[in-house]
């Protein structure tokens, strides 16, 4: 096991490296890496009382930074102290300035503004919330999407994840004998889509649900193969009568399932600009 230290140096909150650092570390096995978030970077003090702890803990240097002066000081100091630096955002920028044939705003944080955009993704979490698990309905037609699927099918985390992206998404629990909503049936805004699990792995995942959490109201048919299998098969004719598509999250992470997803919308929305422009 190969251990690294890793110092995530930024002047906003530090989001854009982490997400890049994760991206890279799953590409290598056996690496125990220990990671230094520094967020908020924003002087040269306050660089210097960051770079006091690099020294301790000697690594790879990555930065978000606008601050030329902080920049700078950064790259020296490190130069001195020998540890590679990598400032991840150039690459990016540098390309988008030649496309566009202008300079970027040094601006921090930029990408957190709390803009239009900004509380559209607010107003979408708290829709989505709303409408999990069946809830409300009659004001689905508002959605982006419709999850369906059977329980523990990854239907909340992948709605919440959505919403986080700044889409409408509301679900509904495909439960034995419990009828679903009449509305589910007559939506013509939202893409409904059914999510579906290979029974071995619903089984693992209800199981350990049972035994792991003190859940009222939950009895040991709940992970019984047979039952599973009568659910999923259920499930899948409704998909197919409908005209659904379907999605199998057995294999998929919850950003692989939402991705797949996005990209119906996507897709949809270009047929309909380019029906519209018939």
């Amino acid at each position: 096991m190969t251990r690294l230290h890793l110092h995530l140096v930024s002047d906003s909150t530090g989001e854009t490296l982490e997400s890049l650092v994760k991206a890279g570390l799953a590409q290598f096995e056996a690496v125990d890496a220990v990671k230094h978030y520094w967020p908020m970077v924003r002087s040269e003090g306050h660089l210097d009382r960051v770079l006091d702890e690099v020294a301790r803990s000697p690594g790879l240097v990555l930065y978000t930074l606008v601050a030329r002066s902080v920049r700078e000081r950064l790259e020296q100091r490190c130069a001195a102290l020998g540890l590679p630096v990598i400032p991840v955002m150039d690459p990016v920028i540098a390309g988008l300035e030649r496309m566009l044939g202008t300079r970027a705003a040094s601006r921090p944080g930029g990408q957190h503004r709390m803009d239009a955009a900004y509380f559209g993704r607010i107003e979408a979490i708290n829709w989505t919330m709303e409408h999990d698990d069946g809830l409300l309905p009659q004001e689905w037609e508002q959605a982006d999407l419709v999850l369906a699927g059977v329980s523990r099918s990854s239907k909340t985390p992948t709605s919440l994840y959505l919403a986080n992206r700044g889409y409408r998404v509301a679900n509904i629990p495909i439960v034995p004998d419990r009828p679903l909503p009449p509305e589910l049936f007559e939506l013509k805004n939202p893409v409904v889509v059914g999510l579906t699990v290979a029974a071995e792995r619903l089984e693992q995942v209800r199981r350990a649900r049972i035994l792991g959490q003190d859940v009222a109201g939950i009895s040991a048919a709940y992970a019984d193969p047979e039952r599973i299998k009568a659910e999923l098969n259920a499930a899948r004719r409704l998909f197919a009568d409908r005209g659904w598509p379907v999605l199998d999250v057995t294999r998929r992470s919850i950003e692989e399932t939402a991705a797949e997803l996005m990209n119906m919308l996507t897709l949809r929305e270009e047929r309909q600009q380019e029906r519209a422009g018939e």
